[in-house]
């Protein structure tokens, strides 16, 4: 993918898919902010970034920056906004990969943990659209790209607050796509399955081991599988895709 005087922000890029997704992009030359909730936080992502071959994007690997931004957050979003449009003038690629799971059995789960993965999963992700959308619709062109799950297509027992939050996302991401359509901007979500990541790898081996059986490539995910996808669709490759939901499963929920 060629992004040469792109410019992409990644939430939730201290770790994991979101530390994939910025280095992907970054690798094709665009220019990444990474955002995480605390000072420092995205240390490792930018190294990361840093250390790819000078000649891994067509203009040489682009640079990243870290911003501190808490999504759900409004006052956080906005200051965060404001820096990178102060920076850079403007933004051609947002990813809205920035989330939290606070899992339980329905009857036994709170309101508490139930607001907090709404507020950070889907409010968060408005927060951000709406910071940028101005500056975008301006500009006449971009792309939004919302990292979902699986379980907002299926549902999960145990994740009633996440799957709640994904599922919404993707409506959220529809409507997107219909408003800014005549903008030039496209919106998608991407959802990913089990991915190996430090939110999975929390699981017991028996879960671990019911959950491969469901996968026909019988492999679990890799972060890099969820960054393919990402950069794919912030690509022109994708220029006539929008309002989609990309599933990244390796044929689970087939």
């Amino acid at each position: 993918m060629q992004f040469a005087g792109k410019i992409a922000l990644v939430t939730g890029a201290s770790r994991g898919i979101g530390r994939a997704i910025a280095t992907q992009l970054a690798r094709g030359g665009a220019d990444v902010f990474c955002t995480s909730t605390k000072e420092g936080g995205c240390a490792e992502t930018l190294a990361a970034i840093a250390a790819l071959p000078a000649g891994s994007g067509p203009a040489g690997s682009g640079k990243a920056t870290a911003l501190v931004c808490d999504v759900a957050d409004a006052a956080s979003v906005e200051a965060m906004a404001k820096a990178v449009l102060e920076r850079a003038g403007k933004l051609d690629f947002l990813v809205n990969n920035a989330g939290i799971t606070r899992d339980g059995l329905f009857l036994r789960m709170d309101a508490a943990d139930f607001d907090a993965v709404l507020t950070t999963n889907l409010r968060g992700t408005f927060l951000t659209c709406k910071a940028f959308a101005r500056s975008m619709a301006k500009a006449r062109g971009g792309r939004i790209v919302n990292v979902g799950s699986v379980v907002g297509l299926t549902g999960n027992a145990g994740q009633a607050n996440y799957a709640a939050s994904k599922a919404g996302l993707i409506g959220l991401t529809k409507s997107l796509a219909q408003e800014f359509a005549g903008r030039g901007i496209t919106a998608n979500v991407v959802a990913p399955g089990f991915v190996e990541t430090d939110m999975t790898a929390v699981l017991t081996a028996e879960v671990r081991d019911a959950m491969l059986k469901q996968i026909p490539l019988s492999r679990f995910g890799a972060a890099d599988d969820i960054a393919h996808a990402v950069s794919f669709l912030c690509s022109e490759h994708a220029a006539y895709i929008t309002g989609q939901t990309l599933v990244v499963d390796g044929g689970m929920t087939m």
